[in-house]
């Protein structure tokens, strides 16, 4: 229950799951570093360092006991939030007091961490995309056909098709996912590395064996699910892979911005809503108002995620030497609320792109209420064919149009621009004629076809080798 007199971060309270909060708290942080030490023990005994097998089975029983208040205690004496989880642990495996963060430096714990948080987090992302690329996908071939008015500079320009515009969206989060993979598969692991990263405490463990010193961070490593670690490394990572991975979460919130925006805009001309539930209310004043909250939330979390980007690029610049502690504090914040924000947005995205409401008689007029300003290079190309001049009829058509659109500005009247040119006998065309313009197929050109293209041979493949995720879905709470 959240205490009412204290600040809560709105991403734990009201946007991020409980699964990425999860991965992010202090329970599963301080459970990896005694994971982690676990693992440097059982490594040093296999080495032939004194560690007894019994040592090894106190850690592992007290793994999961973990006192928060001693922790709590413990560093505000010593001022060290790593020595204060050593010694907190040290209480519940008392014979392994003496051999617990053997050789290690505070890194150790923190990095390793840091990096499983993070792969971790991206493997959860992973799998929200997914589910957003599938729900664009099926939205994309539903509607693939659907003419719609497109726009240039939010002006009317050529005609497309709903599904040829979702397709935009979709390949955006097409990229991202690749990203994402591409980081997943690299993301390194610091492994054991010491003071300054010589390994020197580890070095004189193992009377300077340099091949056991190898095999322990090896070992460390595949004990925590990695393929190996860095071979160059200063006390910490090179803080340069933050901003990789980091990458990957701006990239998502600027997708979903674009996305997002383009919505709030379909729901103002009411061609494309996001979902509108029975009880929802729109505004506290205006009673008729549907806002489309939804993805107002995701422009603003998108936002607030790529401001953070710049942050780790920062951090990376300015790391003293062998390493510095002003990156502490700050990684603190940022890595947490990059991927919890990051979450949050996903979240809105699934539940979005689930139910996405379309409404084809207010695209139609829209489309036909602009139609005969957008035929009027087929109408020009008409008459050319019909032996006009092309020069006289492209200057007749723009003083037709030009007096038509300033008509409807100044008296809010229908454009009838079709009947105002059947009259000009300078045109030479009928109104049926340049009706049967108008209505001909092929003014979306091949938008179904670059759809149906687009999903059977970049999408389809992709979510494929997804196939074994099962469907993810998002209920919105507040």
């Amino acid at each position: 229950m959240l205490q009412p007199n204290i600040y809560h971060s709105p991403l734990a309270s009201r946007y991020a799951s409980k699964e990425m909060l999860h991965l992010f708290s202090p329970y599963y942080k301080y459970l990896t570093w005694r994971k982690l030490w676990t693992a440097l023990a059982k490594g040093e005994r296999q080495l032939g360092l004194p560690i007894t097998a019994q040592q090894i089975e106190a850690l592992e029983k007290a793994q999961e006991d973990i006192d928060f208040d001693a922790i709590t205690r413990y560093e505000r004496q010593c001022k060290h939030e790593v020595v204060a989880n050593i010694r907190a642990y040290a209480d519940k495996a008392v014979e392994s007091r003496g051999i617990i963060h053997l050789g290690a430096t505070s890194c150790y714990v923190m990095d390793n961490t840091d990096l499983i948080q993070m792969r971790e987090g991206l493997t959860l992302l992973q799998g929200k995309i997914v589910g957003v690329l599938r729900n664009l996908s099926q939205f994309s071939s539903k509607y693939a056909s659907l003419p719609t008015l497109a726009y240039t500079h939010f002006q009317p320009a050529q005609p497309t098709t709903v599904g040829k515009r979702a397709a935009t969206w979709l390949q955006d989060f097409l990229l991202d996912l690749k990203d994402l993979e591409f980081q997943l598969e690299t993301i390194p692991f610091l492994g054991i590395k010491g003071a300054t990263g010589t390994q020197a405490s580890f070095y004189q463990l193992f009377a300077k064996d340099i091949s056991k010193v190898e095999q322990l961070d090896q070992f460390v490593a595949t004990e925590m699910g990695f393929v190996k670690p860095v071979t160059i490394s200063t006390q910490t990572y090179s803080r340069k892979h933050d901003i990789r991975i980091f990458h990957v979460l701006e990239g998502l919130a600027v997708s979903s911005h674009k996305m997002a925006t383009d919505l709030r805009l379909l729901s103002h001309l009411e061609e494309i809503e996001e979902p509108f539930e029975e009880d929802q209310i729109g505004s506290s004043a205006m009673p008729q108002k549907r806002n489309p909250m939804r993805s107002e939330r995701v422009c603003a979390l998108s936002r607030f995620v790529m401001s953070l980007s710049e942050n780790p690029t920062y951090t990376a610049a300015t790391q003293w030497l062998e390493r510095t502690l002003d990156d502490s504090a700050n990684r603190r914040l940022c890595i947490p609320e990059g991927f919890l924000a990051t979450d949050a947005i996903l979240n809105l995205l699934l539940n979005i792109t689930a139910s996405m409401t379309v409404y084809p008689k207010v695209i139609e007029r829209n489309l036909q209420k602009e139609m005969p300003l957008l035929m009027l290079e087929s109408i020009l190309m008409k008459a050319v064919s019909k032996g006009k001049d092309r020069q006289e009829i492209h200057a007749l058509l723009n003083k037709h149009a030009l007096e038509a659109v300033k008509k409807r500005k100044m008296e809010g009247a229908e454009i009838d621009l079709l009947e105002t040119l059947s009259r000009d006998k300078s045109l030479g065309l009928s109104l049926i004629e340049l009706k049967n313009l108008v209505s001909e197929d092929g003014f979306t050109g091949i938008s179904k076809e670059q759809v149906d293209k687009f999903i059977k041979e970049e999408v389809t493949p992709v979510l494929e080798r997804y196939r074994h995720l099962p469907d993810v879905s998002y209920r919105l709470d507040v």
